[in-house]
């Protein structure tokens, strides 16, 4: 049979797998994975458009708000500044003296302010954007790292590659496609084909959806700033880090359903060398598909330096590969699992009575 001929079975195979993937009850809640930081994003933005909508009338010129110095009342300064947004009072008692403490909050526009008033007089201010583009970007960066890259993407690809043939041998109808005049190397190809695709499409669309919600509400102005400078290339650097998670990660799910019964064992196994991966050495570091594709995301993990520094080992590699180094060696890798997968489905025999 010529080389044609087989990818058209491989593309006929994949187009039969396709609707049990992406229907499948046992794929349900890969899309919650999905979309569930989106869903976070969306009621982040709900509120601030809801406050922006609500304060719209009780705005205080941040020009007055600057001006509040030592030795201002209370009173005083509501006289100038007008209404605030909210307003509590407390009374803190120490060494029995008692201290009364007012909390005043103003909105300018763009940031709160928050002003702290003790027995009637000035004690302390502070401002803080109502919605502050930067923090939210570096949000959303932590989010695709921590979440996406080590957790959503991870058991996704487990649910979706396992199931492809561990969970036809529970269904008991692998030995159809057996019986079928293939190779059983096409059959392996056109399954992980199938599952490539539903997994690069549900992470895509869960990345790029809350990517896009992560921006909607922003300010316009930074908006359109940001989208000429670097939105589009982030935009497309955050979907192909997803895309080559579910390459990587799938070969390694779909081989360890070959050559295990039980799934939580290899994923367990395969989640600790993930998670670990930074402290490894250099050449034990290329064998993880985190240490690839965590270099592919334009915003860095975003690391705090005051963190214990096994957690920050843990967290990112030591030296990040380049763009070309990080494709090619995922690329690289999964060709070595399936290549793997591939001897172990040649000599796969069927008993569904040991399952």
């Amino acid at each position: 049979m010529n080389t044609g001929s087989r990818l058209r079975q491989v593309w006929t195979i994949a187009r039969l797998q396709l609707r049990r993937v992406f229907f499948s009850r046992r794929s349900f809640w890969v899309y919650l994975l999905a979309f569930f930081p989106a869903v976070i994003f969306f009621m982040h933005g709900l509120q601030v458009k809801f406050m922006q909508t609500n304060w719209a009338d009780q705005i205080t010129p941040a020009s007055v708000l600057e001006l509040i110095h030592e030795g201002d009342t209370d009173e005083e300064f509501l006289g100038r500044a007008g209404k605030p947004l909210n307003e509590n009072t407390y009374t803190h008692k120490h060494d029995d003296k008692e201290t009364t403490c007012r909390y005043l909050q103003f909105f300018d526009g763009e940031r709160r302010w928050y002003l702290q008033f003790r027995d009637g007089a000035f004690f302390s201010v502070r401002s803080r954007l109502l919605i502050d583009f930067n923090e939210d970007r570096e949000t959303f960066a932590a989010v695709f790292h921590h979440f996406y890259l080590r957790l959503g993407i991870f058991f996704g690809c487990l649910g979706i590659f396992m199931n492809l043939f561990r969970g036809e041998m529970l269904d008991k109808t692998l030995h159809y496609w057996f019986l079928a005049p293939m190779r059983r190397e096409v059959l392996l190809t056109g399954k992980y084909l199938a599952g490539l695709i539903a997994a690069v499409v549900i992470f895509t669309a869960g990345t790029l959806t809350c990517y896009a919600i992560m921006l909607w509400p922003q300010d316009s102005a930074v908006f359109d700033a940001f989208w000429q400078d670097h939105g589009p290339a982030h935009a497309f650097w955050y979907a192909a880090s997803a895309a080559m998670g579910c390459i990587g990660y799938g070969s390694v799910f779909l081989a360890a359903g070959l050559l295990l019964r039980n799934p939580i064992v290899p994923a367990i196994v395969i989640l600790l060398w993930e998670s670990v991966n930074g402290i490894l050495p250099a050449a034990l570091q290329k064998l993880s598909v985190l240490y690839y594709v965590q270099s592919l995301a334009p915003v860095p993990l975003p690391i705090d330096p005051s963190a214990p520094l096994l957690i920050r080992l843990l967290l990112a590699p030591a030296e990040p590969p380049s763009v070309a180094v990080a494709v090619l060696g995922l690329l690289g890798v999964t060709v070595l699992v399936l290549w793997i997968a591939s001897r172990t489905v040649r000599r796969l025999e069927i008993d569904y009575g040991t399952d």
